[in-house]
């Protein structure tokens, strides 16, 4: 067994259910909400939505295993504490180090995601993307430099308006449904649907990341484990909900699949349907960033205590837990770095 963490106790615990609701489910729903149904429906035909049930099922085992151990181990070393206890220092620290350097990668990623969605209804040029891709990656960067427990409120917020207006496309759907759309339910095999859950597995990783932010929740070893049941019902009614309308509504197709949630709320909003899928995919991306950059913060500062990280990564993250700026501005030098290289 390795050493336990060393962190500085008395870290400010802000985080109650809604908040931790509303961290799991932005660090899970990613964009491939937006893409995976109609892909998955173009491969195993209606027969994906078979998938989508039984990978919301196959993935509570990872979930709840993620709240338990945040519930008996709640550190803002997260996972790497997790590895820490249980195969000694080495090997916590190498997964406490890819998880923080993954994120200077992927934060950038999803910022130009959400900025590429917005482009494509306002003809931007590839300069404006990056630019709005920038302004959003430093407007959550500047959410967790003020604090932890107004990141979590604005992701409150920005969760529900995702969840809201996905409510909303399932429901302008309706009409445009057909029992003919299922038929024939297994066009390709059941090679098809099994390779159809291959491409939904990324879409239900995630609950790895709030882990880090366990230490700052409201009495870790009861709300950890209910955030998690909580959050991983909301995903995976929110994913087959989506993907079951897309085949009702048949939104799929060769050149329509990557697009298929636009062209679901296109049938009864008409164009402005493809504003309300920009504006969820912005969502969307500010939820997801907004929980790994919180998260990334966090592992910061923990490996700083375990000294194996510079000691100014922790320097304005004090025992009461607020605003790591030292390692947020650092991070977006580093995002802003791998965001210039992805451009080039």
């Amino acid at each position: 067994m390795g050493k336990s963490s060393t962190q500085a106790p008395g870290l400010a615990k802000t985080l109650r259910i809604p908040q931790i609701v509303a961290l799991y489910i932005g660090a899970v729903i990613g964009s491939g909400v937006l893409l995976i149904p109609g892909l998955a429906a173009q491969k195993a035909g209606p027969a994906s939505i078979l998938a989508w049930l039984v990978m919301s099922i196959l993935v509570l085992p990872m979930a709840i295993t993620m709240g338990l151990l945040s519930a008996r181990y709640p550190s803002s070393g997260g996972v790497s504490t997790f590895v820490r206890t249980a195969y000694g220092d080495r090997f916590g620290n190498m997964v406490g180090w890819f998880f923080l350097l993954s994120v200077p990668i992927g934060a950038p990623i999803l910022s130009v995601t959400g900025a590429n969605y917005t482009a494509i209804l306002l003809n931007w040029s590839e300069s404006q993307v990056y630019a709005a891709a920038a302004l959003l990656l430093l407007a959550v960067l500047i959410m967790n430099v003020v604090g932890l427990h107004v990141a979590a409120r604005v992701q409150t917020i920005v969760v529900s308006l995702i969840i809201t207006i996905f409510i909303l496309a399932v429901v302008a759907s309706i009409p445009h449904v057909s029992v003919t759309h299922f038929t024939p339910f297994m066009p390709n095999g059941w090679l098809s649907v099994v390779q159809a859950a291959g491409l939904m597995f990324w879409c239900f990783i995630g609950w790895e990341a709030v882990t880090h932010l366990s230490e700052e929740f409201v009495d870790p070893g009861k709300n950890a484990i209910r955030g998690v049941l909580w959050s991983a019902g909301i995903v995976a009614l929110l994913y087959f909900a989506v993907a079951f309308m897309t085949v009702a509504t048949h939104s799929y197709g060769v050149g329509i699949s990557a697009a298929s949630l636009s062209v679901m709320v296109q049938l009864s909003l008409g164009p402005i349907g493809g504003w309300i899928v920009a504006v969820t995919a912005l969502f969307i991306c500010i939820a997801t960033a907004n929980a790994y950059i919180g998260a990334a913060s966090r592992i910061a500062y923990s490996l700083a205590q375990e000294k194996i990280a510079p000691r100014w990564f922790a320097a304005s993250m004090p025992s009461t837990g607020h605003r790591p700026a030292d390692f947020c501005f650092f991070l977006f030098v580093l995002s802003s770095f791998s965001a210039f290289s992805i451009s080039m």
